[in-house]
């Protein structure tokens, strides 16, 4: 089943996010390589590309677990939270209902 992950971040994160982003991606391309993964991003705290210091406020992904735990566990594991950039993160079940 697909779940979205929504997550967090403390503010003034932008700099530890920058130094765990690297093992971030490396865990998403894992999931995209296992066709696990729908969407993944983040949240810039202004609406512009690239938001510069403001940073970010969070991050959603749409990935595919078996069931609600491993999902949640795979986003306990996730190398923002050691990094001090998350503050909290929701798991819920998902339905890609459109496009179809």
């Amino acid at each position: 089943m697909w779940f979205v992950i929504f997550a967090e971040d403390h503010p003034d994160s932008l700099e530890a996010r920058k130094r765990a982003r690297p093992a971030h991606l490396e865990r998403l391309k894992a999931l995209q390589n296992d066709g696990r993964l729908l969407v993944a991003g983040p949240c810039p705290a202004i609406a512009e590309l690239d938001p510069g210091v403001l940073g970010y406020t969070g991050s959603v992904v749409i990935a595919e677990f078996d069931t609600l735990q491993d999902a949640e566990q795979w986003t306990n594991d996730d190398p923002y939270w050691e990094a001090g950039v998350y503050k909290q993160a929701s798991v819920k079940p998902f339905i890609a209902a459109l496009p179809n």
